[in-house]
């Protein structure tokens, strides 16, 4: 029979010298090893990508509004006694934005910016002031016209219509805006 404790003892007498120089730890935690991201503009990107959303076209056909016509628009599965509520003015105006004597660039702006705000801090009805087109060079209402179109074009709107007389009449418009998820 062969003595194993012989070679243990010089295997662990091994170890030992080999350990020798080792130290304990002071922690004993390992953190893991990540790549490292590539440094991207993601501020930048997001408000890249809020300028294209918010991006809206003009209409292509000329202005056929007249100065009186009223606006109304509803989006498709809205309540009708929702758009009736809307259109006797019956829910608060939370906001309002005044868009006379802007251009269209400068009104366009003002109206993402807007809706984008309010849509953000729960707005659900709106009124934006766009005037009757009195001061403009053929006496058209401009601004009339374009809000139209950008308003169908905003994701955000379920439904707008000429406000009420006492509210500005033919020369502004309630919103009404989804609520946020």
């Amino acid at each position: 029979m062969t003595d194993h404790s012989d070679s243990d003892d010089e295997e662990l007498e091994l170890f030992r010298d080999e350990m020798a120089s080792v130290r304990a730890l002071s922690q004993n935690k390992v953190v893991p090893w990540r790549k490292s991201r590539s440094a991207r503009p993601f501020k930048r990107e997001e408000d890249e990508q809020n300028v294209l959303h918010d991006m809206l076209s003009d209409p292509l056909e000329p202005a056929n509004i007249e100065n009186g016509e009223e606006l109304l628009f509803s989006r498709t599965g809205l309540r009708p006694t929702t758009l009736r509520k809307l259109r006797r003015g019956q829910f608060s105006i939370e906001a309002e934005l005044d868009l006379h004597r802007m251009t269209a660039d400068e009104a366009r702006q003002s109206l993402a910016v807007f809706i984008r705000e309010c849509t953000h801090g729960n707005k659900r009805c709106v009124r934006i002031i766009h005037g009757k087109g009195h001061g403009s060079f053929n006496k058209l209402p401009v601004l009339k016209h374009k809000l139209n179109h950008w308003l169908r074009q905003k994701d955000e709107v379920l439904a707008f219509c000429s406000a009420r007389p006492n509210d500005g009449g033919t020369g502004a418009v309630y919103v009404l805006l989804k609520r946020p998820r």
